[in-house]
């Protein structure tokens, strides 16, 4: 993944986080990140590798039962292995929560540390790095969460739901304009029930949000190659998918053209008539292509959203033991790891009301 930074931050953002980082050589062995604990810089591996683990839970039959059936100890499990080019500790400035994983360097590395304090207020106030900082991430975060799943197995897939309901996130931060644009550039469609909206291995021509109705998510269990899988449907051939995920009013597919993954592994079919806003592709790259703001605001979405279905499948494993999950009764003064604070609560309630809106203008036209 070198070529991503590279490619998608500027020369004065690259001069900005040398000026503003430490370039560091670390031993093998050396921990960067520790689960359970804040993180407080960014880290850019320039050369080398690093290692992302996991620890269980001793108390989680869950988390027990899948280390028996891999033989492995319960002191913890390595989940992906990173190269040079790729970012470890954006969650952080991404949503606020206590690292779930740790990181340490497999052999001897070089590293450039930005420390957070300074990168929010740099995305805060530069909306042009925001959006390239941003769209890096979330393509990095795709290309991880990738491998974490054929790392555990795709087993493991239905464990990993998102812990936020997109909608609420997604129009909660976006703007009024953002979202008055959406619903004009977009076009409301019925789907009956048994069609497919997505077709797994081919290319995906719209963003969807699903306004009405129920929709699965599905995986292939054959590894056949992609242009095989593209137009096998074609053929009328019939091979076996598993579904993994069931989508509800205010879930969204097709945002993978975005993150530059490539075509969606995954088939969504409606399993009862549903309505959908279509956004074209195409329409939807200009605007980021030419509105900076909005490019900003949409790719936080995405990678966010991307980080959420990481931890999901972390959590939903049995790793990373909540800090009240002992027994004890919850403290006023004490803020946990997952708390809701006041203001997101405020904004998920703006969002309702804003999806709504929504709503009631697709559904006057």
């Amino acid at each position: 993944m070198t070529e991503v930074l590279l490619k998608e931050l500027s020369n004065n953002d690259i001069d900005w986080m040398l000026a503003t980082g430490t370039r560091e050589e670390i031993a093998a062995g050396t921990v960067l990140i520790r689960q359970g604990e804040p993180v407080e810089v960014l880290y850019i591996l320039l050369d080398g590798a690093l290692t992302v683990s996991v620890s269980q839970a001793d108390n989680n039959p869950l988390g027990r039962a899948f280390a028996a059936l891999e033989g492995g100890e319960m002191s913890g499990r390595e989940i992906a292995r990173l190269s040079s080019g790729e970012m470890v500790g954006e969650m952080p400035f991404l949503q606020a929560s206590l690292s779930l994983t740790t990181v340490k360097a497999l052999q001897k590395s070089l590293i450039l540390s930005v420390p957070q304090r300074q990168l929010a207020t740099k995305l805060q106030e530069d909306v042009s790095f925001a959006a390239h900082l941003y769209r890096a991430s979330a393509i990095l975060l795709a290309d991880r969460l990738e491998r974490i799943v054929s790392q555990v197995g795709h087993s493991t897939l239905i464990l990993g739901q998102p812990q936020l309901k997109e909608i609420l996130f997604v129009f909660g931060e976006l703007h009024d304009s953002d979202i008055d644009w959406m619903t004009s550039a977009g076009s409301a469609q019925k789907i009956a029930a048994g069609t497919v909206l997505i077709q797994g291995g081919r290319p995906v021509e719209a963003l969807y949000i699903l306004l009405d109705g129920k929709m699965t998510v599905s995986v292939r269990e054959e590894h056949s190659n992609s242009l095989s899988r593209a137009f096998s449907s074609l053929e009328g051939s019939e091979t076996a998918e598993r579904e993994f995920a069931r989508l509800s009013k205010g879930d969204i597919v097709g945002e993978t053209p975005f993150v530059e993954v490539g075509g969606s592994m995954t088939t969504v079919k409606a399993i009862e008539n549903s309505l959908v806003l279509s956004i074209p592709r195409w329409r939807l790259a200009a605007k980021l292509l030419h509105d900076v703001g909005f490019a900003a605001r949409f790719y936080r979405v995405l990678a966010v959203l991307l980080a959420d279905k990481q931890q999901g499948i972390i959590s939903r494993l049995g790793y990373g033991r909540l800090s009240y999950d002992t027994g004890q009764s919850l403290d006023d003064d004490c803020q946990y790891d997952n708390e809701l604070s006041s203001d997101f609560l405020a904004q998920m309630a703006l969002a309702g009301t804003r999806f709504e809106w929504m709503l009631k203008k697709i559904r006057g036209r």
